[in-house]
């Protein structure tokens, strides 16, 4: 375990506020510095990426306060949303309840520990993990969330890139939260798997000061074939 990204270590992070430019198992990289519990957007490349897919269930692991999981129920997707973080849950049950009981009704929320909770396998028509710190591995999580996708369903995992700097974490931290899309491709059997994106996208956030950033995100989208019931 990481001692830089422990339950206690998000506790305190959403107890106090964030920056959430660089931050969470869910710190989305929005880039927007705010108070928690401040309702956020959905990250841009969930809506780029997922926007024309048909709702199914969907797994969000590593629900932060629930921007991306509240988006897709407000979609029609029947929504698992999964963190470590019990106050980051109170504030993303808040943020349903707010977008209407219809929606809040679609949103299984759950907390867990990614670093050793398993999801059904070959449940899920999507998968989305967005800029998750693991505990375990960040192979083993990625191996487990592959796993839970239904044959013709989505993956979709959204990081830092190693372009960003990360001072004060350690480098077995770092490794693990800081990775290319080839580097989760290479996880993924090509016999199973259809790559529909794998690259680097650069972004512009403002911080908490008001000043402005570019943000180094990877972006992993696959696709697993209908016909894998292996």
């Amino acid at each position: 375990m990481t001692e830089e990204f422990s339950k206690a270590y998000w506790e305190d992070h959403y107890a106090y506020g964030h920056d959430h430019g660089h931050d969470h198992g869910h710190d989305h990289g929005h880039g927007h510095g705010h108070a928690a519990g401040h309702r956020q957007p959905p990250n841009p490349h969930l809506l780029a990426e997922i926007g024309a897919l048909a709702p199914g269930a969907a797994l969000d692991a590593g629900c932060g306060e629930g921007a991306e999981a509240i988006w897709l129920a407000t979609q029609g997707w029947q929504v698992t949303a999964v963190d470590i973080a019990d106050g980051a849950l109170r504030s993303a049950r808040e943020h349903a309840r707010g977008a209407g009981d219809e929606v809040a009704a679609r949103i299984d929320w759950r907390q867990a520990d990614l670093a050793d909770w398993t999801p059904p396998v070959d449940r899920f028509d999507l998968v989305c993990a967005f800029y998750v710190h693991p505990k375990a591995s960040r192979e083993s999580l990625a191996a487990r969330l592959a796993a839970a996708v239904a044959p013709g369903g989505t993956l979709l995992i959204v990081g830092h890139h190693p372009a960003d700097p990360r001072p004060g974490v350690s480098p077995a931290a770092v490794r693990d939260v800081h990775f290319t899309a080839q580097d989760v491709a290479d996880g993924l059997d090509p016999d199973r798997w259809e790559i529909g994106v794998a690259e680097s996208r650069q972004r512009p956030v403002h911080g908490p000061d008001g000043g402005e950033r570019t943000l180094h995100d990877t972006v992993l989208r696959a696709r697993r074939r209908t016909d894998d019931r292996a």
